[in-house]
């Protein structure tokens, strides 16, 4: 090695104290870069619930009104009951696991760990794995890309005429994602954590006080009939259940429960309360109050409703662009978090075990992978300026079975209750039904995204941003009048 690296017992000795090994048995030796310096375990209950809450309490609540428009005023609170319980319920079903094994000597750090001991390799490795990193970073896509909308909003609002396309405040905002992702390891974002928690309450309270006063300003009458064809209204109620998963979804329980310092017992329970108060404060007031506002007019997302068909602002526009600047700072706090899996990936690959955590080996390598890791994820955002329906997929597809039905499949596992017990079937329902939704859902929300999207603008916006050379651009363009011709 060179001269910043030292010998394994060494370099392994002066970090044993940082962290928690993976398993209770495994050398400190081999344990992996990402163990080391990514998931150090030094947290109190209060920084696990700073995690919980900027990785639930984040700006997809305020899709919340559309779903509920999607359902009705019946039909939508009650999901969104049903939603909070439910996912209260599995992320202290999961917890106890966790805290089940590691008072066994078995401390497990990543979802897909405790996935490998419990259902096998395979379901780990290949499935769980893989899920849990392709939700966790397709949320930090749909994250940049309404990062993206709100920079566009404020800048419109005071440039009308300005030229800059969204896609490219896309691009713009994905540098700033870029700067949150070189934060070392998660417990280092506790304190980013402690002000998104603040953002959160306040552009929710924002949100919920422009619905309000727009509500009671605007004479026209309030329509709260579902429109649209029995089909519609279908795959419609499917797209608002998934939106709603997302809303209530977190993906990396165990990796926020990693970052508690040992003993982990009855700490995570307070940190989802913690959260879960958040919760109820904002998600609650932000879909009620929208809904009531705009009825069945309620757009995708709410800070749309507050300018009009014609452009007109219908709150004080300095009320508008403060509440579109919490948003946008609280979505670079929840990037970094959603950024956590794919950072412990590269960090697994990529950073030396053997050299110090700030050895420039390790500095290098963790800024590159990460930087090439972000670029990626803003490309992609790039292409797919659709966050509602994006949120939604990423519900199906992602939240839906690692929120609420892994939880219950690993609790009837590791505990293995009665079959006469309530809880046995409690838990077998909610994964058969759940596991129907996600079936559903990712059809509707995939149907969803095809009806909004537009493939040959997503190809001219791609040739724009890359200016592409004149040969590349005239096959590109060439390949986007073949599309129209044929769509």
């Amino acid at each position: 090695m060179g001269s910043e690296s030292v010998p394994t017992t060494k370099t392994c000795k002066e970090v044993e104290s940082l962290v928690v090994p993976l398993l209770p048995n495994k050398e400190i030796d081999d344990v992996d870069a990402s163990s080391l310096y990514d998931m150090q375990s030094h947290g109190t209950w209060l920084h696990c619930g700073y995690h919980l809450t900027t990785s639930i309490v984040a700006p997809p609540l305020l899709n919340l009104p559309y779903a509920v428009c999607l359902l009705g005023w019946n039909k939508g609170m009650m999901y969104l009951i049903v939603g909070a319980l439910v996912t209260f319920y599995t992320y202290n079903l999961l917890s106890l696991v966790l805290e089940h094994y590691a008072s066994k000597g078995l401390r497990f750090l990543r979802f897909q760990d405790i996935a490998e001991h419990i259902l096998g390799k395979a379901w780990g490795r290949y499935f769980v794995g893989p899920l849990q990193l392709a939700v966790c970073y397709g949320s930090v896509v749909s994250l940049i890309i309404l990062g993206g909308q709100c920079m566009k909003t404020i800048y419109s609002l005071i440039w009308p005429n300005g030229e800059v396309e969204v896609y490219q405040f896309v691009m713009m905002y994905g540098g700033a994602v870029l700067l949150v992702a070189q934060v070392p390891s998660f417990h280092s974002l506790r304190h980013i954590n402690l002000v998104s928690l603040v953002l959160c309450l306040s552009y929710s309270a924002f949100a919920a006080a422009g619905a309000i006063y727009i509500g009671n300003s605007s004479p026209e009458p309030k329509d709260y009939s579902i429109v649209g064809s029995t089909e519609n209204k279908i795959f419609g109620s499917f797209t608002a259940i998934t939106m709603i998963a997302a809303s209530f979804g977190n993906g990396i329980i165990p990796e926020i429960q990693a970052t508690i310092a040992a003993p982990v017992k009855g700490k995570m329970f307070k940190g989802l309360s913690l959260c879960y108060t958040v919760v109820i404060l904002t998600f609650f007031s932000v879909a009620a109050s929208g809904y009531w506002a705009f009825g069945n007019g309620t757009k995708s997302f709410l800070i749309d409703n507050f300018i009009d068909n014609n452009g007109n602002v219908l709150v004080p526009k300095w009320f508008l662009i403060t509440t579109i600047s919490f948003i946008i700072l609280q979505v670079s706090a929840v990037s970094g978090v959603y950024l956590q899996p794919a950072n412990i990936l590269l960090e697994k690959m990529f950073v030396d075990p053997t050299c110090k955590p700030f050895s420039l080996r390790n500095v290098t390598s963790r800024v590159i992978s990460r930087s090439i890791s972000v670029m990626i994820a803003t490309t992609i955002a790039g292409l797919l300026p659709f966050f509602g329906d994006v949120n939604a997929l990423i519900g199906a597809f992602g939240f839906v079975p690692l929120d609420f039905i892994l939880p219950v499949i690993f609790f009837n596992l590791t505990f293995k209750p009665s079959k006469r017990s309530c809880i046995f079937w409690l838990n077998l329902i909610l994964a058969c039904v759940f596991s129907l939704i996600m079936v559903i859902g990712v059809f509707a929300a995939t149907r969803q995204i095809v009806l909004d999207s537009n493939a040959v603008q997503s190809l001219d916006r791609l040739s724009d941003s890359l200016r592409l050379p004149s040969v590349a651009n005239s096959a590109w363009n060439s390949l986007s009048s073949y599309l129209a011709e044929n769509t």
